[in-house]
């Protein structure tokens, strides 16, 4: 079927007690001065500006997003998360596609949940302390969550700010989605599906010739007769085969479309203008939002990315 389914060091400041002891140096090197150098005619005495407090070093970071720091200990350890996940589904991930799905998903996440909070959203430390113990009674009590988290790459501090940015972004993606209709333009389509040119210019001579269309189909695809439903724009995996579709009268087929999957022709059966959409186009349709919401919340913010 011709569907898509488709990331600066500690920071440094000068304890009380450093201060206090070069608060100690200081007063006793101004008594050694008055004790062994001339007296001299004391001057008024004029109040020194207070110092600035030192501006924290930023912490080792994958990427900065809108001043919120996802810090290098994070994206490592989600990382090696996500490698461990593919291997267990039997896939190979090279590490540049790993290190850009991961910092691109924490990027999201975070873009998210800065987007919540400015909507009103408000985990506050009891409800993610109540997620946390429903977690915990989930798996059979705090021992089993602790060791869970261990045997993920977690301490609690850790888990905590990604449980809290979870639920945060989730709470935009949902948001989010639920501005999407149930229903949109839509184009009932049929296709001629061959895996070589020869056979799909031979197929477009034969409609031509006044073959019939539904028969040629089931020719090529005995299963399914072609048949690929309602689909809303955008829903086809190739981008020509969607604008070539969605430009058909009713009746109509389309020339040869080649994509990744073969040469296709396509058949326009019938077009509404609001159809209610399937569970799997509604779905891709709320994809695409997050998408679109997502590549506006970059163009608008600041991001900046480890060298």
């Amino acid at each position: 079927m011709f569907f898509k389914r488709r990331f600066l060091n500690k920071a440094s400041e000068v304890s009380h007690n450093s201060r206090s002891l070069m608060l100690i140096l200081a007063l006793g090197l101004s008594a050694c001065a008055s004790l062994f150098g001339t007296p001299s005619t004391p001057t008024p005495s004029v109040p020194s500006p207070t110092p600035a407090p030192p501006t924290p070093t930023p912490p080792p970071s994958a990427a900065v997003v809108n001043g919120e720091y996802i810090t290098l200990a994070e994206f490592q350890a989600e990382l090696q998360r996500y490698k461990t996940a593919q291997q267990g589904f039997g896939k190979t991930v090279s590490d540049e596609d790993a290190n850009k799905t991961v910092l691109e998903d924490l990027i999201a996440q975070v873009l998210l949940a800065q987007a919540a909070s400015d909507a009103g959203f408000n985990l506050t430390e009891a409800k993610l302390q109540s997620r946390i113990d429903a977690l915990a009674a989930q798996v059979g009590g705090a021992d089993a969550l602790s060791r869970w988290q261990s045997e993920h790459g977690y301490d609690e501090a850790s888990f905590r700010l990604a449980l809290k940015r979870a639920a945060e972004s989730a709470w935009m993606r949902d948001k989010i989605i639920a501005d999407v209709p149930n229903t949109a333009e839509q184009v009932h389509v049929r296709q001629i599906l061959t895996y070589n040119e020869e056979d799909a210019l031979a197929v477009l001579d034969q409609l031509k010739a006044g073959d019939d269309f539904n028969e040629l189909a089931i020719t090529y695809d005995p299963v399914t007769g072609g048949e690929l439903g309602w689909v809303p724009r955008g829903y086809l995996l190739d981008p020509k085969a969607d604008e070539a579709v969605f430009a058909l009268e009713v009746g109509a087929y389309t020339d040869i479309i080649v994509t990744d999957a073969g040469f296709h022709i396509f058949k326009a059966i019938e077009r509404e203008p609001n159809h209610p959409l399937s569970p799997d186009a509604l779905l891709l349709l709320q994809e695409q939002a997050i998408k679109k919401w997502l590549a506006q919340q970059r163009q608008q913010g600041e991001i900046i990315l480890a060298p």
